[in-house]
């Protein structure tokens, strides 16, 4: 471990934390990580390898089974898997969100029924709130959950880009429900919707159609949802009360910005770790790449990126941990890692030449990967718009 991303202040079971997943990482991870990511098999190993390591419950409380570590913690974990492979810390983000929702919104009786085995990776969670119409405008979500005046719901609708759409068994789902409220958001509420693992009819009224193909985030299945009058009970609103679902989802949607830019930040320290290790070893005209300037700096840009990025995700989870509103910090930290991680895995991809391009490479597919950090919770252009309303607020004349 050099110097670069080093993160100040941890308690020593922070530190056995994130030095027990570096070694399963640099043991388990990426030495396969190539191989499952080029075959689009999914990482079972791996994320039996992870349960046992009580990843899963990292942030649960103790209470229900967990380890009730932060989300510094939880991000630092991230980061680490994410240097290893992307596509499995995906696996556990939507997983992390829907149990982060749960413990801060959900009723008594659903910690009780979900946590404990959410805990152990029995049950799955994934999070849906975009559809094929919409993406970050939830305003527009078309989902509809109506009251059937029985205990009961009815939703239908159609929801798109289910990280872990296949595998999971809990999906938190955001549908219009008409509470006659005077506002678009306070109409939508969220469902605790129970499924089975696999493709096609997963449960009463659910469909899961095949895996959507990607360009890179291969291993784990990316998936749309069909619903067509699902009948569930008014007990599996989150939180019992509808109308609250937009409010619960962002909540849900700040953490998993924080949780996006520790993956990028784990992007750019393995891409930097593959580009300097590669111009130590290319010699061009006599010497190691890594003596030619032009080399050199780009390194040192790099290395700052990496350091920036890290910097500033982990001061928005410590805000979040704290207590404190960071919205803006979140999506600050979201931004500036993604377009970072694409920085450097560009760079450390030029330093590699024509071998970067070869699948034979790591960095081949990392640069693939690199572009989903672009897009994943909200767009750098959403990030900016929620960082330039908030500021004219802070600064208005």
């Amino acid at each position: 471990m050099g110097r670069l991303a080093n993160t100040e202040n941890l308690t020593d079971v922070q530190t056995e934390i994130v030095g027990t997943i570096r070694d399963f990482v640099d043991k388990k991870i990426i030495p396969v990580a190539q191989e499952l990511e080029h075959a689009d098999e999914y990482p079972t190993e791996i994320i039996e390898g992870l349960k046992e390591l009580g990843v899963f419950g990292l942030t649960i409380p103790e209470e229900f089974g967990g380890l009730g570590e932060s989300l510094l913690t939880y991000a630092l974990v991230v980061e680490e898997i994410a240097r290893g492979w992307m596509s499995v810390s995906g696996v556990i983000n939507t997983h992390f969100i829907v149990a982060y929702m749960l413990i801060r919104h959900g009723t008594d009786e659903q910690k009780q029924k979900y946590l404990p085995q959410m805990a152990t990776g029995e049950v799955r969670g994934a999070f849906s709130m975009s559809e094929p119409g919409l993406g970050s405008d939830v305003s527009a979500v078309s989902t509809k959950a109506t009251d059937l005046d029985d205990g009961t719901y009815s939703i239908t609708g159609q929801k798109m880009w289910l990280t872990n759409g296949a595998t999971s068994t809990l999906v938190a789902l955001l549908c219009k429900t008409d509470e006659g409220a005077d506002s678009v958001y306070k109409n939508m509420t969220t469902f605790l919707v129970e499924k089975e693992r696999g493709f096609g009819r997963t449960a009463q009224g659910i469909n899961v159609p095949g895996k959507i193909e990607k360009m890179g985030y291969n291993g784990v299945e990316t998936t749309e949802l069909i619903l067509d009058d699902h009948r569930i009970s008014a007990g599996q609103i989150l939180g019992g009360t509808p109308g609250r679902g937009f409010f619960h989802m962002m909540d849900g949607v700040e953490v998993g910005r924080v949780n996006v830019a520790a993956r990028a930040c784990g992007l750019s320290i393995r891409a930097f770790e593959l580009g300097i290790s590669y111009a130590q070893q290319r010699e061009t005209f006599g010497k190691p790449i890594a003596e030619h300037q032009a080399i050199l700096f780009r390194l040192a840009e790099m290395a700052t990126k990496v350091e920036a990025a890290h910097t500033m995700m982990v001061r928005a989870a410590r805000l979040k941990d704290s207590g404190a509103r960071m919205d803006v910090e979140a999506g600050m930290a979201k931004m500036l890692a993604s377009e970072y991680a694409n920085e450097v895995v560009e760079a450390s991809f030029r330093i590699h030449g024509g071998y970067g391009y070869s699948k034979a490479y790591e960095i081949e597919r990392i640069y693939r990967e690199s572009a989903f950090m672009l897009i994943g919770e909200g767009t750098s252009d959403i990030q900016k718009t929620i960082i330039g309303r908030a500021l004219l607020k802070d600064y208005k004349l």
